[in-house]
């Protein structure tokens, strides 16, 4: 069976960034799919699935979070038809998860959690035990500035709590993809797409 490979960009980020990533993990026989955010970066350049003046560690806010609803159902549009493995960088990743609260999340074979938290940790906290458990694979940095492990830890337990199949890969850097850890995560990867 194939489907499509959606990877999303982190803030500041866009496709044209994602796609030489995502080329390196895509399952075989599957296709490749990098949205772009249509929120364009205020001041850096790039776009960003929702902005807010808050530090990150802060719970996201009223527009934030409105944000993040438009971004979804814009995405919702674009994806293609059939099966997916949804996944991205930080926001990206962020979004990704945050869609196994629509109708979409029954197509979704695995997730690809990259250098991110929970945008709403309650809902997802609430919807999890409902759904049919997928495979999760993540990966954050003990030393990642932006999104404190943490807060990457409170997101991926989450899914562990609601018996889902998470794959965890922990490094010692900042706010990036390991590429050391590239060939782990391909495998992970292709094991959702032949599940």
């Amino acid at each position: 069976m194939s489907g499509t490979f959606v990877m999303m960009h982190g803030m500041t980020g866009t496709s044209a960034k994602m796609e030489p990533l995502a080329k390196q993990l895509v399952p075989k026989g599957w296709n490749i799919f990098c949205p772009e955010a249509k929120i364009p970066h205020p001041t850096r350049g790039g776009f960003a699935w929702w902005l807010r003046s808050e530090e990150p560690t802060e719970p996201l806010g009223t527009d934030a979070l409105r944000e993040v609803k438009d971004s979804i159902q814009n995405l919702i549009s674009e994806i293609p038809e059939g099966p997916i493995i949804i996944g991205g960088f930080s926001q990206g990743a962020a979004i990704a998860s945050a869609m196994l609260e629509y109708d979409i999340q029954s197509r979704i074979k695995g997730l690809v959690l990259l250098g991110t938290k929970s945008v709403r940790p309650d809902e997802l906290r609430e919807i999890l035990p409902f759904l049919k458990p997928r495979k999760v694979v993540w990966m954050h940095g003990s030393r990642d500035h932006l999104v404190p492990i943490e807060q990457g830890i409170e997101h991926i337990e989450i899914f562990e709590q609601a018996d889902w199949e998470v794959t965890k890969l922990k490094h010692e850097k900042g706010h990036m993809v390991n590429l050391n850890q590239l060939n782990e995560l391909k495998l992970i990867i292709q094991s959702m797409a032949d599940s």
